[in-house]
Parts: C-alpha cells; structure tokens; sequence
C-alpha cells in the first residue's frame, strides 16, 4: 500500500508541472476521458458534486462547467494552490479544500454525485475510501471513478509497457526534474486491479448497479456505481 506521507510528498514536488505533464505524457486523451465521466453523469445543474483527490481540480472544474456546485477535496497543498486560480480563469465557481479522501471533510448524504480521478489507488486503503465515498452520497446518488487500467493483452500490451515502464519515468523526470515520481505511476497501474474485480469493490463498498467501461483501447477505465 502506497505510504501516505511519500505519496503527499512526491505530489507536492511535481505540482506545478503536473498539469504540463498530463496533456503531454497522455497527449492530451485525458482530457476526453474526464468530459466522458462528466458526460456519463447525466443532467448536473445545481447538483452538489464531491470530487475526491481532485489534485489540481481538471475534474472538478469540468463539473462546474456543467453547472453543477463542486466541492474538491486533496491531501497535497501544493495541488490544490492551483485549483482555484484554474476555475476563475473559467469564470467558474468551487470550493477546494485540503482533506484526506479516507475521512472526507463533508457530511453523510449530502452529495448527488461523487468522482474520483486517478486518485484511488494512491490510497493507503482504497477499499476505505471507497466506502467513504459511498458514505457521502445521498440515496441514489452515483458514484464515478476513473482509473487507468492493467496494460491489455497482446501488442499493444508490449507498447503500453514499454511507454509505461521505459518512455515515461524518462520524460516525466526530465521535466519535472523527479523520475521516482514518473516510476511510481506505472508500479501503481501494474498493481490496479482489472475491471470485474474493481467493480466487485464498489459493490462490497455497498454500491448497487455497478459497471465500467473501457476507454481509449482498454488503457483506462470509467467505473459506476449507485449508493442503494
């Protein structure tokens, strides 16, 4: 499990490159995957939107652009100092504060939609987190994680490593001026469970109508579920 303080730490030195390093090193799909999740959420005007390890708020703002009031919560300062100053840069609205996505600073019920990020398995135990997302939600609300998946079979599996293992600790310490931080995202993708088991968490997690879906030729993954 991912040592909380390490974690924190290696985010707070890469901050402010982090968002650079996104669009380059996924040569900018993130994006699409996020306005995906946002999509796949349904109707969000006036909805109250809990955004759980939201780093520098991409997730977030993209739910306030939808209309909806966001709440973005993160364990690293120095990610959140950019949250903020993004959303007005859009003319949009949120609140963005410092929490631990394991005892989430909100209270029971109060959320129609949860979402997380790439942020559940930086987790010292995500199955906690999970259930504190669940926890959040008010009945019948839903719950989004966005994760990258276990590299797929045959070539493009052997590519998707390469690049993981090889290409980007190189670009991402280059720029960043940390390869330890660019060698932890692949270690920790390796070790991410495949789709089925994840969405057996949510539903231990007490989540009901779970699902997923496959992005981008199965390189990352958009999981559901809905508080019962």
């Amino acid at each position: 499990m991912p040592d909380p303080r390490e974690v924190r730490s290696m985010f707070g030195r890469i901050a402010g490159r982090y968002d650079l390093l996104n669009r380059l090193l996924s040569a900018g799909i993130d994006r699409r995957w996020r306005d995906r999740t946002v999509r796949r959420a349904g109707p969000l005007q006036g909805r109250l939107v809990v955004d759980a390890c939201c780093g520098t708020g991409d997730l977030s703002i993209e739910f306030a652009a939808a209309g909806a009031r966001v709440v973005g919560v993160d364990f690293t300062p120095e990610m959140l100092r950019h949250a903020g100053p993004k959303a007005q840069t859009r003319a949009l609205s949120g609140a963005f504060i410092h929490g631990d996505a394991m005892r989430l600073p909100v209270a029971t019920g109060c959320a129609d939609v949860c979402s997380v990020a790439f942020g559940v398995r930086n987790l010292a135990d995500p199955d906690l987190g999970l259930r504190e997302l669940a926890r959040v939600l008010k009945p019948g609300g839903k719950l989004f994680v966005l994760e990258f998946s276990p590299p797929p079979p045959g070539l493009l599996g052997v590519l998707y490593r390469f690049y993981f293992l090889k290409v980007l600790p190189w670009i991402g310490g280059l720029i960043s001026g940390d390869r330890e931080a660019y060698r932890y995202l692949p270690r920790t993708v390796s070790a991410w469970p495949e789709p089925d088991a994840f969405r057996r968490q949510l539903e231990v997690a007490g989540l009901k109508d779970c699902g997923y879906e496959r992005l981008t030729f199965g390189i990352a993954s958009l999981h559901w579920g809905t508080r019962a």
